[in-house]
């Protein structure tokens, strides 16, 4: 069984035997060094998953130590550990690439969970930088869409339903679940790989020249056809996969052409008196129900029962909460190549605060923000403070989606995030009678995080809040 691997950098003996002993009794592989000389050297051959640096060391000053960790072995999480509560060393430590800080003496039960976070945090970082490698083929592969358990089993119908490659399928999702991608995902999967993959919005083209961009037209067929015979997107798919997004957006003429060509696999090009025969996989996709389309007289109910042969349902963002940290961080590689803004580190509030938002635009939504927060971004550490204008300032209350859920009350006039989390912080300690360790597990944080947070707001250390 592979046991993680953990070093421990600290000038007193004591203080390294003893966590050695706690940590090894966790099931960790542990390492120790009071040399912080030879630190580096020790760092290259043991070959952490994550180490514990001290703050104060004797011949070194640990910041120093720590800049240099991070400039050789930048994909170590480092934990510091200081004995005193100092906000501006904190400060400085977070700003050269700590992962977490701890205030001695340590809670061995906060150390676990700081240790297992930061695990958490590298092993996400190897699955981003595997399909950093994936996506430079240009292949979508079935990691790509994340780990969570319910997406993946939906990839796996998906999968399957590519090996028959002449199967209609439709793609029912919200917008900005990622439908296209699923659509590329089949296509790429399927043995017509090697032919092209054809997409069209339904709902972007004008009504009068939806005809001629799905099947062509021919030389003078109507005002502003003078030029020449144009092909269709059925005739440039030949082969391949056509992707008709938005089809609920089709006018019911052009829905009965439609269902000519999934049935007889020919059509005529607009103008044109010679039928053309086609090899096609037709994959549809709407946001609509179109069950309800059927049922209103929008939809034919022949043409939905022929596009019906197979479906996918894809999950809205606010259903597979799981994936949204392997998201964010895949999202943030994309786009901090496309800005040029890197990003090391991710705080974990600031992955709860995403994992927590009400996604209305789904993947979508989720992209614009992270793009939006790193241009708002200062240095190369991704913080909640980077999210202010994703608090709702309207005075409406989000949506609910589940009786357990937390819904924030915004005022008309605005509010700053810190106050927000001012009095987040304050009622979670109201609720642990100040207990700042049951208050932190509550908040999925730290405890010396909690109190660097506390600390930074002015909020007094004591029992009993009221």
């Amino acid at each position: 069984m592979h046991k993680n691997k953990l070093l421990i950098i600290d000038d007193d003996e004591l203080v390294c035997s003893s966590l050695k002993k706690a940590l090894v009794k966790l099931g960790y592989e542990t390492e120790t060094c009071v040399d912080a000389e030879r630190a580096l050297a020790l760092v290259n051959q043991f070959e952490p998953d994550v180490i514990l640096l001290d703050i104060y060391l004797s011949k070194l000053n640990g910041l120093d130590l720590l800049k240099e960790i991070k400039k050789k072995f930048n994909h170590i999480p480092v934990i510091m550990i200081t004995g005193y509560s100092d906000v501006n060393i904190a400060v400085k430590a977070i700003k050269y690439g700590a992962y977490d800080f701890l205030l001695k003496p340590i809670d061995l039960e906060q150390l676990n969970f700081v240790i297992k976070k930061a695990l958490e945090n590298l092993a996400l970082h190897f699955e981003i930088d595997k399909l950093q490698e994936i996506l430079s083929t240009n292949k979508i592969t079935k990691e790509y869409f994340g780990p969570g358990k319910k997406i993946q089993k939906i990839v796996n119908v998906a999968e399957k339903l590519a090996s028959s490659s002449n199967t209609t399928i439709l793609l029912e999702g919200e917008s900005g679940t990622g439908k296209e991608v699923f659509a590329q995902f089949i296509h790429q999967n399927s043995s017509r790989n090697n032919k092209a993959f054809v997409k069209i919005n339904c709902a972007a083209i004008p009504r009068e020249l939806a005809e001629s961009e799905l099947f062509g037209h021919e030389k003078g067929a109507f005002t502003g056809a003078q030029q020449k015979t144009k092909l269709g997107k059925f005739e440039l798919a030949e082969g391949g996969t056509i992707l008709l997004d938005e089809i609920g957006e089709l006018s019911l003429d052009l829905q009965v052409k439609l269902l000519r060509v999934l049935q007889e696999k020919k059509f005529y090009r607009v103008g044109g008196e010679k039928e053309i025969s086609v090899d096609v996989r037709v994959i549809a996709a709407t946001n609509k129900n179109l069950e309800e389309e059927v049922a209103a007289g929008r939809f034919r109910d022949d043409l939905y029962y022929r596009l019906n042969v197979a479906k996918i349902q894809i999950p809205p963002l606010r259903e597979r909460k799981e994936d949204i940290p392997f998201l964010v961080y895949t999202l943030l590689k994309e786009l901090g190549i496309k800005l040029n803004r890197e990003v090391e580190i991710v705080e974990d509030d600031a992955i709860d605060f995403l994992k927590n938002y009400r996604w209305k635009g789904n993947i979508r939504e989720l992209q614009n923000a992270l793009e939006r927060a790193l241009l708002l971004m200062d240095g190369n550490r991704f913080r909640i403070d980077h999210l202010g204008f994703l608090v709702d300032n309207d005075g409406k209350e989000n949506e609910k989606a589940g009786k357990d859920e937390f819904v924030l009350n915004i005022p008309s006039t605005g509010i700053k995030i810190d106050t927000v989390i001012k009095k987040l912080i304050l009622e979670t300690l109201k609720i642990t009678n100040g207990n700042q360790v049951r208050a932190a597990k509550i908040l999925g944080l730290s405890r010396s995080k909690l109190r660097y947070r506390m600390e930074q707001l002015g909020i007094e250390i004591k029992k009993n809040i009221v």
